[in-house]
């Protein structure tokens, strides 16, 4: 991967905050699944969500094979941030910039792996588990789905989650091989 050449072909995209990230030191940790099936309503509805996903250690596992990840963020402004239907509704524009960064990448790597925000919303009901999903092409599992403590990973390499105000801080990470 030819970093300075990637860096120049993602510029158009509104990413504000970005980092390159050797895969050994990504954290992924059984109590961030915990959150999942605890806390979660999507918890066993969607195949973007656990258990569908693997096991922590499956997810890792898988994480493993690839050479290194791109993790970045993008921003929106909302009125009222305790409005979560406000608030999610910026989601899609985050999605659709990880859908094209994620195509961009796989056209000059060999294999990625997309994982983004929170539970996938392309279809209005979710296969799961009775039938394949519709739009495995579109759908990213969400980062923490993986065990993958997101937070933790923006503040090691320098990203920031906490903007204040009304602005709401997405996440992507792609894997590359």
């Amino acid at each position: 991967m030819n970093k300075e050449a990637w860096e120049t072909s993602i510029a158009p995209f509104p990413i504000c905050e970005y980092a390159w990230i050797a895969v050994k030191d990504i954290p992924f940790l059984s109590q961030v699944r915990y959150i999942c099936e605890t806390e979660c309503p999507r918890y066993g509805t969607s195949w973007s969500c656990p258990p569908a996903v693997g096991t922590v250690e499956e997810c890792r596992e898988r994480c493993l094979a690839y050479e290194g990840a791109f993790l970045f963020t993008t921003m929106a402004e909302v009125t009222d941030i305790s409005d979560l239907e406000e608030t999610l509704r910026t989601r899609k524009e985050h999605e659709e910039v990880t859908r094209q960064v994620g195509a961009l990448m796989g056209e000059q790597c060999e294999r990625v792996l997309i994982l983004s925000t929170e539970s996938c919303a392309n279809c209005e009901t979710c296969t799961y588990p009775g039938a394949p999903c519709r739009h495995p092409d579109r759908m990213f599992p969400c980062i923490e789905s993986y065990g993958i403590l997101v937070t933790e990973l923006a503040e090691r390499n320098g990203i920031s989650f906490l903007s204040g105000g009304n602005i709401v801080v997405w996440f992507s990470l792609i894997f590359y091989a």
